[in-house]
This record gives structure tokens, C-alpha cells and sequence, in this order.
């Protein structure tokens, strides 16, 4: 089947990322009291945030009646603050090398282009409009406008559903976490790669057994739009 939709992650699959997401939550964590190194928090950014705070509150808060729902949305909100405030101001956004270039050859070949994210929607809105992307994808949705975020598949669905795409085995999931490749999994997606330039090595996404493994985002094109072009070939 040919593939028709590529669902690619933000920040570290897309976006340029040098720890600020890790950075900007655990100043968050620590302002309420929980020091936690970034080097423990990176592994999960690719959780929707509210379940990454209640899974390092697990891990560091001994009193398990402390860990209400009250305390998440607050760790929450300031991690927001401060994502929106970064992202509003700095001079260092941008794409990670390849990406828009990418962009243009899928859009060319006849591939849609969706952005999902476990940041919130208000997070993903500054970072698009900074980029200048609202015309280079097809759809985006965050991790706060679906019922279960990553690893569950319901992001993926709901941009097959709004882009009218029938089968996952139509659809790409690239992502540079365990729970963006868990996520692919079990959206049943044919192809679900993993990318080198986040917060995972080529190591430690193999156990999570990817359909692929990449170390720059163009990379893609061999995969998706040689497929699709042998597809093309095959009906003809």
C-alpha cells in the first residue's frame, strides 16, 4: 500500500532541541521541591508532560498521597510558562538540518505531513508560528487535545482521521524516543523510524525494534518515497 502520511515528532525529530525541554522541566520540578537530573528526565520527553511529572513524582516522592492531581497541574503549568516564554523569545529556534527540504520532496511526491507532539496544544501553536510552518504541514495535533497520549495510538488516529487516511499501513511514524516508536506500534503504522538527532542513540532505539533506524531526517525519503514510488510501478 502506498504511504500517505508521514507523522513526525517535534522537538529533537523536527526541531532543534539542546536539552531545553529536559532543562525547562526540571527547573519546573525543582521549583516544587524534587531535584531531578536532566540526564533522568530525557528519556521520557516524549510523554504527554502531565503523565512525565506524575512518573518522576513516582520516582521521588516517597508519600504516594502527595501526588495528587493539584501538584501535577502546577509542576504543569509553570513547565509551560516557561516552554512558551523560551520559545517566544529565543534566538536559537529552528529546524534540525534537512527538515524543511524534506518537507518539500514528500509534499512533492504526494505524501501529507503531520506534526503530533507531547507538548500541549499552546506549546506546539508558538512553535509553528515561530517556524513559519503553518503552510508546510498538513495537520498537527498535541498530546492535550486526545484522550491518551504516547505511547497510545489516539494522535495517530486522530490525524488519519482528519486527512481522511484509511489504513495505518498508509502511514510513517518518525520519532527519536521509545515512546514515539511505541506509539507507531501500536497505531499499527508500516513504517515506524526512529531518528538519531534527539534524545535517544541508534543503541538505545534498537531494543524498541523500529522498522528503521535513521541519523538524518532525509533519510526518510529512501524509505517512504521509494516505497511509494515501487508501489506506484507495481499497479501501473
Amino acid at each position: 500500500m502506498l504511504t500517505e502520511l508521514v507523522v513526525f515528532d517535534m522537538a529533537g525529530t523536527t526541531v532543534k532541541d539542546k536539552n531545553y525541554v529536559g532543562i525547562a522541566f526540571h527547573e519546573a520540578m525543582k521549583s516544587h521541591g524534587y531535584e531531578v537530573a536532566v540526564e533522568e528526565i530525557n528519556p521520557i520527553m516524549g510523554y504527554e508532560k502531565p503523565l512525565a511529572i506524575r512518573m518522576m513524582l513516582e520516582k521521588h516522592e516517597s508519600a504516594n498521597d502527595k501526588i495528587t492531581t493539584d501538584l501535577i497541574s502546577k509542576i504543569h503549568s509553570e513547565f509551560v510558562e516557561r516552554m512558551i516564554e523560551f520559545y517566544s523569545t529565543t534566538t536559537e529556534i529552528a529546524p534540525l538540518p534537512d527538515v524543511e527540504e524534506t518537507f518539500s520532496t514528500l509534499k512533492e511526491a504526494g505524501v501529507k505531513i503531520a506534526l503530533n507532539t507531547g507538548f500541549s496544544r499552546d506549546i506546539a501553536d508558538v512553535i509553528i508560528g515561530r517556524l513559519g510552518w503553518e503552510d508546510k504541514i498538513d495537520f498537527l495535533v498535541a498530546s492535550d487535545e486526545v484522550a491518551n497520549g504516547r505511547p497510545y495510538p489516539d494522535m495517530i488516529r486522530k490525524i488519519m482521521q482528519e486527512l481522511n487516511i484509511a489504513s495505518p499501513e498508509n502511514v510513517a511514524k518518525v520519532g527519536d524516543t521509545e515512546v514515539d516508536i511505541n506509539e507507531g506500534i501500536n497505531a499499527g503504522c508500516k513504517f515506524v523510524i526512529g531518528v538519531t538527532t534527539g534524545a535517544f542513540t541508534r543503541e538505545e532505539l534498537l531494543p524498541y525494534k523500529p522498522t528503521h533506524i535513521i541519523d538524518n531526517i532525509s533519510e526518510i525519503l529512501n524509505i517512504v518515497v521509494t516505497d511509494r514510488a515501487y508501489k506506484t510501478q507495481e499497479r501501473e
